[in-house]
């Protein structure tokens, strides 16, 4: 008595199956991988002015807004503005981002930078010593002027004011001074005018503003330099603006401001730029004394591209995982999610492949064995000679114990059983052959011939899959 061999699950089968699938999701996974942002480090950089400037006093603000999400940032001194540019253009990139004045950048040679956006109005101070009111720069022609650092958005913008008043930029009168060096030399006498581009909130400002003998310059020809200069702005400095008790100052002052950017790599992490944005915006979002409400943040100028993620933080707020969750977290999920989308959209077709191909794989070897019977059927038909009876039986015994030493899952025994069908009705078709041309023993075999012909009409018809591999 015959067996054949019952598997639940074969290994190798499993495997000759999972094996492209799981090829497949790996390489989904690896082309997932190559969009993902790495984590965001845990430390950036800025390039700030010099320590007790109003950028330095900005930067140490920003500080604390990132200390409470585990950002650590580094702040280095520098000349000002238009060394902090070097900075960010720099190969190694010293700095990840830092304040950068408008209207000393020139777009297209900047285009690795981007702007996280304008931050707030940086007056044109023109502190001077003088008897009588002065309101035009002109006016100081033939005086000893300190106009900024060297490497300064100062010294820059101030050149562009003096030259468009009709002085010579290589006046001898003209001194590179610069911020605590500047006012000193004010407050000796070493120099008549000093020029400052800061906040109000600036230490110096706020110093010389109160220092008596020295007086602040309003601007009567404001709104001609500003439509010369298109990055500047015309703002009023109120009558007790910065003290009311000691109505500082005295009268409305008119100024011209360039605004100030924070300016960063093109490169910086986008979860990084959300968390500028959010420091500025806690920093800056309120109202000033040359600015409304919620006017800055924002993108005024166009010295630089705009970051599309702070854009989006203007526009939108936080992204949506930051709203409730930890930063750390929300980054991890945000990262997770990026490689699981393609993932899922790839696992899906797959759990409908792998089972018709594990049950291809299974049916096929099927399918070999119905081939070889039906190739012997073929020879039978047309190649029968008595001499060739025990040749055909060995034949289709072959294939029966091939079938029956085959593990074969549970699930497709049904096949199994109607291969061994159709092998009965092979060998009763050649012992019928046999018999009819008279060998030895064909009247012993007439009976089992005849079961086999009842059998035969009574057998189910081959099963689509033996019309194979097509078929199933």
């Amino acid at each position: 008595m015959r067996r054949f061999s019952i598997s639940k699950v074969s290994v190798r089968d499993l495997a000759a199956t999972a094996g492209p699938v799981l090829l497949l999701v790996l390489a989904g996974f690896w082309a997932a991988f190559q969009f993902v942002e790495p984590a965001p480090p845990r430390s950036i950089s800025i390039g700030s002015g010099g320590a007790g400037g109003a950028y330095y006093v900005f930067a140490e603000r920003y500080r604390a807004v990132l200390d409470r999400f585990g950002i650590r940032l580094d702040i280095r001194a520098s000349a000002g503005s238009i060394d902090n540019l070097g900075r960010l253009k720099e190969h190694a990139g010293s700095v990840d981002v830092a304040f950068v004045q408008a209207g000393i950048a020139q777009e297209e040679q900047d285009s690795e930078l981007v702007s996280l956006g304008n931050i707030y109005y940086e007056p044109v101070w023109v502190f001077y010593r003088a008897g009588v009111a002065l309101d035009r720069l002109t006016q100081l022609r033939g005086r000893r002027i300190a106009i900024g650092g060297e490497g300064s958005g100062t010294q820059l913008l101030a050149l562009q004011l003096l030259l468009a008043s009709g002085f010579e930029t290589d006046s001898a009168g003209l001194t590179a001074l610069g911020g605590e060096a500047a006012e000193a030399a004010l407050r000796k006498g070493e120099v008549d005018a000093v020029f400052f581009i800061a906040a109000p909130e600036s230490a110096a400002v706020q110093r010389l503003l109160r220092l008596p003998g020295v007086r602040l310059m309003s601007f009567s020809q404001a709104e001609a330099y500003a439509r010369r200069m298109p990055f500047l702005s015309v703002v009023t400095l109120p009558r007790g603006g910065v003290d009311l008790v000691a109505d500082i100052p005295p009268r409305d002052t008119v100024l011209v401001a360039p605004t100030a950017h924070l300016a960063a790599r093109a490169s910086l992490h986008p979860a990084l730029v959300s968390l500028l944005a959010q420091a500025l915006t806690e920093v800056h979002g309120k109202a000033g004394l040359f600015n409304r409400p919620g006017e800055f943040p924002s993108f005024r100028d166009q010295d630089f591209p705009r970051s599309a993620e702070a854009a989006r933080y203007y526009k939108s707020g936080p992204p949506f995982l930051q709203r409730y969750l930890p930063f750390w977290a929300a980054v991890f999920i945000e990262r997770v999610v990026v490689m699981l989308i393609p993932l899922v959209a790839l696992l899906i077709p797959a759990s409908r492949i792998a089972p018709a191909l594990y049950a291809w794989r299974i049916r096929s070897r099927i399918y070999r064995w119905y081939g070889e019977l039906k190739f012997l059927e073929h020879e039978i038909r047309e190649h029968f000679t008595a001499e060739r009876v025990a040749a055909f039986m060995q034949g289709l015994d072959r294939i029966e114990e091939q079938a029956n030493a085959r593990p074969v899952p549970l699930a497709y025994t049904n096949e199994l059983y109607i291969l061994r069908e159709h092998i009965d009705l092979v060998r009763g078709a050649l012992a019928r052959r046999h018999a009819m041309a008279g060998a030895p023993g064909a009247a012993a075999s007439g009976g089992e011939n005849q079961s086999t012909e009842a059998r035969s009409a009574e057998a189910p018809s081959p099963p689509s899959a033996w019309k194979g591999p097509g078929g199933g």
